[in-house]
């Protein structure tokens, strides 16, 4: 069994290898190493571990994706076995219908479509197009991302792509640290749904939205074709890598940012700022009203 020392120790040499951000590390070693050396998580167990760990971490940097995770289900330390992250969400994606939760037809011939993950795009496309099919002779049509904790940057440039109107719109890049390249990400050419370029579009948040919800939310605010209703979100914009220390402790290491195309920036820290600030349960009846005094 490892001790606390060297469950941390592994950690930062991990955030070392990978952070998105090199010029960062060593303020964040010092100051973790620092409270090492003073004994403030001796006596921690592994849950306690792991969450005093990362709001250090946060303290130092700002980044909600830099984190230490306590998993209550061992998992394995085989370094083969690291793309298992993947594998597991794809699971997940599956049993909850690639991250939608429900599609409805509101009164006013409004479209509304609640969704809880982002889906890879390869797999979860038919469901996508089968939720934007059924919102396609709608009038207006509001996303709800209140509840929508993550995935990926595919499948938020698929979810974009519904609302322009072609293949030309440059959305955002993504710089990897590891290669040092930046992947374009553009609007789809081809979908197996209706785009729906020319109508309304509102989209709700919360606190509690995250990463590719968020990254949803802010790509489509930025080129303007969407208002965004609710709160101010977590502020993750940052793509992970997850590494195993032991059986149940995994630390979270960003290895690439975000730069929307607009902005030249993105919503890592500050959270995407809705156009119109409701608390998240009043956010449906606003857009709602918004759409029908339209």
């Amino acid at each position: 069994m490892l001790s606390n020392e060297q469950i941390i120790g592994q950690a930062l040499d991990r955030i070392e290898a990978g952070y998105v951000f090199p010029e960062k590390v060593t303020d964040i070693d010092a100051a973790i190493r620092r409270r090492l050396a003073a004994g403030e998580y001796d006596d921690l167990d592994g849950p306690a571990l792991c969450e005093t760990v990362t709001v250090h971490l946060q303290q130092v940097c700002p980044d909600k994706h830099l984190r230490l995770l306590w998993s209550d289900q061992p998992q394995s330390l085989d370094p083969a076995d690291e793309d298992g992250g993947r594998a597991a969400f794809l699971a997940l994606l599956r049993a909850e219908n690639q991250g939608i939760r429900r599609v409805e037809h509101l009164n006013g011939n409004v479209g509304l479509i609640d969704v809880r993950r982002i889906a890879y795009a390869d797999e979860g496309a038919a469901a996508i197009g089968a939720a934007m099919h059924l919102v396609a002779l709608s009038s207006a049509l509001v996303l709800d991302l209140r509840a929508c904790f993550g995935g990926t940057p595919e499948g938020a440039a698929m979810w974009c792509s519904y609302f322009f109107d072609d293949d030309q719109v440059h959305l955002n890049d993504f710089y990897e640290r590891s290669t040092g390249a930046t992947r374009q990400f553009w609007t789809t050419a081809h979908l197996p749904a209706p785009r729906y370029a020319d109508r309304p579009v509102y989209v709700l948040t919360s606190a509690a939205t995250f990463s590719g919800g968020e990254d949803v939310a802010y790509t489509l605010q930025a080129h303007g074709r969407a208002v965004v209703v609710g709160e101010t979100t977590r502020g993750g914009a940052h793509p992970t890598a997850r590494h195993p220390v032991t059986e149940h402790i995994l630390v979270t290491v960003p290895t690439a940012r975000t730069i929307n195309s607009v902005t030249g920036t993105n919503w890592e820290g500050v959270g995407v700022v809705p156009d119109v600030p409701v608390p998240a349960d009043q956010a449906l009846d606003t857009a709602l009203k918004a759409i029908l005094a339209a």
